[in-house]
C-alpha cells in the first residue's frame, strides 16, 4: 500500500509564519488559557458586566462559572501582571463563540494576540508593525488602511483592512492599551504605554486564497486540505 506524504494545516502553516516574524522583533511566544475565569476574559480588559460588547462576543459559560474565552485577549492581564517591562509577546490560541454557524462564522476560530507595554510606545509603532507583518504575509506591495473604531480595551482603537485583488477586506481591530488594563496588569500608567492588536487567522487564508466557506478549515475534507 502506498503511503502518501501528509501536510501542514494551512491554519498551522500561517501560525508559524506569524511566530517566526514577532519572534524576530523580540516578541514572546505565550499560550494562555482556553478555560478561564470572567476576570481575565472581561472585567480586567474593561469590559463590565453591562457592557454591549459582551452580547456581540456570545459566551460558553462551565457550570462552575468559568467559561470558553472568546478572545485571547484574556491572557494580556494575565501575562502582563506575571512579567516584567518591557512585555512583548503574542498568542496564538483557539477562541469560542456561542454563535450560528454560516460561510463567514464559526463557533471556534484562531486568533492572534499582540502586546507591546514600554515606555513612550506609541499608536505609529502599531501601524508600523502591522504594515510589516502583512507585507511579509501577502507580499511587499501589500497596503492597509486603518479607520477609528471603539473597543473597551483600547483607548484610541482601530480597525485595519487589507487591500488585495482591487478590494479590501477587514482583517481586526487593535489599539492603544486602554490605562485601566496596564493598571489591572500591576503597572502605572502614567509611566508606561502599549499596544494591541487581535486579528483572526482564518480570515486572512481566506481572502488570499479566495476560500468563501470558513467551515472547510475544520471539515477534515482532504479535498480542501491537499491544496495546501
Amino acid at each position: 500500500m502506498q503511503i502518501k506524504n501528509g501536510s501542514l494545516h494551512p491554519v498551522t502553516q500561517i501560525i508559524r509564519k506569524t511566530v517566526a516574524f514577532f519572534e524576530s522583533f523580540g516578541f514572546d511566544v505565550y499560550e494562555g488559557p482556553e478555560v478561564d475565569t470572567e476576570w481575565y476574559n472581561f472585567d480586567a480588559l474593561n469590559v463590565p458586566g453591562d457592557h454591549p460588547s459582551r452580547d456581540v462576543q456570545d459566551t460558553f459559560w462551565l457550570k462552575d462559572g468559568r467559561l470558553l474565552r472568546t478572545q485571547t485577549s484574556n491572557s494580556q492581564v494575565r501575562y502582563g501582571e506575571n512579567h516584567k517591562t518591557p512585555i512583548k509577546v503574542i498568542v496564538p490560541g483557539i477562541c469560542y463563540r456561542n454563535e450560528a454557524t454560516d460561510s463567514r462564522h464559526e463557533t471556534t476560530f484562531v486568533q492572534v494576540e499582540g502586546l507591546y507595554i514600554d515606555k513612550n510606545v506609541s499608536l505609529g509603532q502599531l501601524i508600523w508593525i502591522l504594515q510589516q507583518f502583512y507585507k511579509k504575509i501577502y507580499g511587499p506591495e501589500t497596503k492597509l488602511r486603518f479607520r477609528p473604531h471603539h473597543f473597551p480595551f483600547t483607548e484610541p482603537s482601530i480597525e485595519f483592512e487589507l487591500k488585495f485583488a482591487g478590494k479590501w477586506f477587514e482583517l481586526g481591530g487593535a489599539g492603544m492599551v486602554h490605562p485601566k488594563v496596564i493598571k489591572n496588569m500591576g503597572l502605572d500608567p502614567e509611566k508606561y504605554s502599549g499596544f494591541a492588536f487581535g486579528p483572526g487567522i482564518e480570515r486572512p487564508i481566506m481572502i488570499k486564497y479566495d476560500i468563501n466557506d470558513i467551515r472547510l478549515f475544520r471539515s477534515a475534507d482532504l479535498r480542501f486540505l491537499k491544496q495546501f
